[in-house]
């Protein structure tokens, strides 16, 4: 019998594993990667007895992967917050808890599962998913004060910036090693103190290249929506999430697209739904092929070229309805 963990690389999938392997310490296969990278459990093979941790990646796009595991024997608990699926799925060797409701993510529904036992990293992941009014609420029920919350709101960000990229090549850290870094900490105050390199590169990064995308003007912009194009490089690729969350939190009643050049001629698509209207992200970004994600934000992992002005438009139509 062995561990198999399941997560995605970015603040929500990290923060959400955390909080369960505090709670179980266990030595256990971690199966993770960039960002968009989130049909992870399809690739998985398990044996019989084998006990499968999914965080953080949609039902819908892993229901053969989760099938298949089953198929073969494993128990699987399955943490998400993103589209699901059409119908319920169930199995006696599954338990899922699964809830799409924008003000959700992965890292708050295991806060939940564990009673609050490890909240603070619960809060960087919110804080990581750009669920600022969640992340300040539980910090408040916490006892935290303002410069702790804004230690905390910092690490969320800083741990979802560094998800992004076409690769792991294009990371800081690998998701896998990022998580084993602050695997022993059951608090991210203790990481802050043992861990002070690790942070101290994140900063650097995410301060280095959001200055860069500081002075780019939206190649489209509306009362409804704005899209921002940035170009084939590394450090565009990184910050594209976190740049569109900077976006949302500046104008709240706009939606933003981060559309970021690929090699090949097609765009790496970021939405954001406004965030005084979290809805739709999802469902605009699944008419086009490899779009997905969940109502306040999701992502076109290879728009084609010649649908860029439909994606736009589409985008503005449905905001300025």
């Amino acid at each position: 019998m062995k561990y198999i963990d399941v997560f995605n690389g970015d603040a929500d999938g990290i923060c959400a594993l955390l909080q369960l392997r505090n709670a179980e310490p266990v030595e256990s296969i971690l199966v993770t990667g960039v960002k968009r990278d989130n049909k992870l459990l399809n690739s998985v093979s398990a044996d019989a007895g084998d006990i499968i941790t999914v965080l953080d990646i949609s039902m819908d796009g892993n229901r053969k992967g989760l099938e298949n595991v089953l198929k073969q024997g494993a128990q699987v608990s399955y943490f998400d917050h993103h589209f699901a699926g059409g119908d319920e799925f169930t199995h006696e060797n599954l338990f899922a808890s699964i809830n799409m409701a924008a003000d959700c993510c992965t890292s708050t529904l295991v806060n939940l599962h564990l009673k609050g036992a490890f909240q603070h990293w619960a809060i960087v992941g919110a804080f990581g998913d750009n669920l600022k009014k969640v992340g300040e609420a539980l910090s408040q029920a916490s006892g935290l004060d303002q410069g702790q919350t804004e230690q905390l709101e910092k690490l969320g960000i800083y741990i979802n910036y560094n998800g992004y990229g076409a690769t792991v090549e294009d990371l800081h850290f690998a998701p896998d090693s990022l998580f084993m870094a602050m695997k022993d900490f059951a608090s991210p105050f203790e990481f802050f103190e043992g861990g002070r390199a690790t942070f101290d590169k994140l900063e650097q990064g995410y301060l280095q290249d959001m200055k860069s995308a500081e002075h780019i003007s939206p190649a489209h912009e509306t009362p409804a929506s704005a899209a921002y194009m940035l170009p084939n490089a590394a450090w565009a690729r990184r910050v594209s999430g976190v740049y569109g969350n900077s976006l949302a939190n500046q104008s709240p009643n706009r939606a933003h697209a981060v559309i970021t050049e690929k090699a090949d001629g097609n765009y790496l698509v970021s939405v954001r739904a406004p965030l005084n209207n979290k809805t739709g992200a999802d469902e605009i970004c699944r008419q086009f092929p490899s779009g997905g994600g969940r109502k306040a934000a999701a992502g076109i992992n290879a728009l084609p070229k010649d649908e860029l002005d439909t994606f736009i438009a589409t985008l503005d139509e449905f905001y300025a309805s």
